[in-house]
């Protein structure tokens, strides 16, 4: 007989012990402090924007997208690991009371980000519906809380089904659902915002009869949907220390394999060069990092109206996209057999460098575009020169300093 309380006291103690040694590292670090930069930022000009709220501006939509998401986004974290598929599988109606505190711990670690962004929308929104009022928007955020229980219940019963498109199908007509019921509740349209909400108890209804029909859990699933959001936070840790156990997966993309190395002689001294592009472009790190990066780093630009602080958020964004992808320098450091390559070690420094500052001025010459749009001129004249001479101090003074 297993003790599903004691067993979850001791995998949550486990869990809280390895993330906490991680979070440590991310809270203190240099981009703890560029990120309260850029976030004080954005407050101080979000709140000189709303002075001037354009009247037509779709604030209803905002709010509809915004809670809509939050309340379809709910996933259950079951701290299941891979040796569980062999000892608790027979056990698995032992387990209630362990996956009902899966569901609570769940539920709970997610309402932050709720708070954070009802926070956030909650000045747009009452600049748009003064009539509506404080007590109305709280109503609002209650009525997210029960419909996030709806979906985190319905989530864990699809759990059951094994057949991708079915979840997928499920998740898209209850964010759809969901965004509707907000949409009219932000306006104040009680009646549509009921109906709205009927059609979600529905499929919420259909989700558990379907559950019911099927035999048992889906460990294997349970299991790789939580080594998904292990891995997640593992590498955005790995940006800030090294975490030897991050599991990495790797993509094809030839398309873009080919785009950056077709330009590659094929020499010795071109070793490296070649391994850290292809690397950068396969990982499933280094690209999707950098791209999100500029694109935020990019919004800032392009909406904040004082082109200083315009310039400031472009070096701020390319200090934090070369300092997150310096990570490359070590990505094959448990490949032993890249030591005996028969190249200059020194190669492996200047390939290093060479790329780092080619896509930090890549990424210079793209905030430097957005300028051109606006027709800023002198803020595009700033960046292009003030981005690639901070590139070029950067990599050769601080990264070649932390290469040797």
């Amino acid at each position: 007989m297993i003790d599903a309380k004691g067993f979850w006291t001791k995998r949550f103690s486990e869990h809280m012990k390895e993330t906490s040694r991680y979070l440590k590292y991310i809270f203190n670090g240099h981009i703890a402090v560029a990120m309260l930069f850029f976030i004080s930022a954005l407050a101080y000009y979000y709140q000189q924007w709303l002075q001037d709220l354009p009247e037509a501006f779709p604030t209803a939509w905002v709010i509809a997208f915004a809670f809509g998401f939050m309340a379809s986004y709910s996933p259950v974290r079951t701290l299941l690991q891979e040796p569980d598929l062999v000892f608790l599988l027979p056990a698995e109606y032992q387990l209630g009371d362990y996956f009902r505190r899966c569901l609570y711990y769940s539920f709970i670690v997610q309402l932050y980000v709720l708070f954070l962004i009802s926070a956030a929308l909650g000045p747009l929104y009452f600049a748009s519906y003064p009539e509506l009022g404080t007590q109305y928007y709280l109503m609002m955020i209650g009525v997210v809380l029960v419909i996030k229980v709806w979906n985190m219940m319905s989530n864990w019963w699809m759990l059951k089904e094994r057949n991708p498109r079915s979840r997928l199908m499920d998740q898209l007509v209850k964010m759809l659902i969901n965004v509707t019921i907000f949409f009219f509740l932000a306006q104040g349209e009680w009646i549509y915002a009921s109906i709205a909400t009927i059609l979600l108890a529905g499929v919420v209804l259909y989700t558990y009869a379907l559950s019911r029909k099927k035999a048992g859990l889906a460990w294997d699933l349970l299991v790789e949907k939580d080594q998904q959001r292990m891995r997640t936070f593992y590498r955005i840790a790995n940006m800030f220390t090294d975490v030897p156990h991050l599991k990495n997966t790797v993509k094809k993309r030839h398309t873009l394999v080919r785009l950056f190395t077709q330009a590659i002689t094929y020499k010795q001294n071109n070793t490296f060069t070649y391994l850290y592009r292809i690397t950068f472009i396969r990982s499933s790190d280094y690209l999707g990092m950098y791209t999100r990066l500029v694109i935020i780093g990019g919004l800032a630009i392009w909406f904040v109206p004082n082109v200083w602080v315009k310039i400031a958020f472009a070096i701020l964004f390319l200090y934090l996209s070369a300092f997150q992808m310096m990570t490359l320098w070590n990505h094959h450091r448990t490949i032993t057999w890249l030591d005996l390559y028969p190249v200059n070690k020194k190669w492996k420094e200047q390939a290093m460098l060479q790329w780092l500052q080619q896509i930090m001025l890549f990424q210079a010459f793209l905030f430097g575009l957005l300028f051109l749009f606006q027709w800023n001129l002198m803020g595009l004249v700033l960046v292009w020169i003030g981005g690639s001479a901070f590139s070029y101090i950067f990599v050769h003074s601080y990264v070649k300093q932390k290469l040797t």
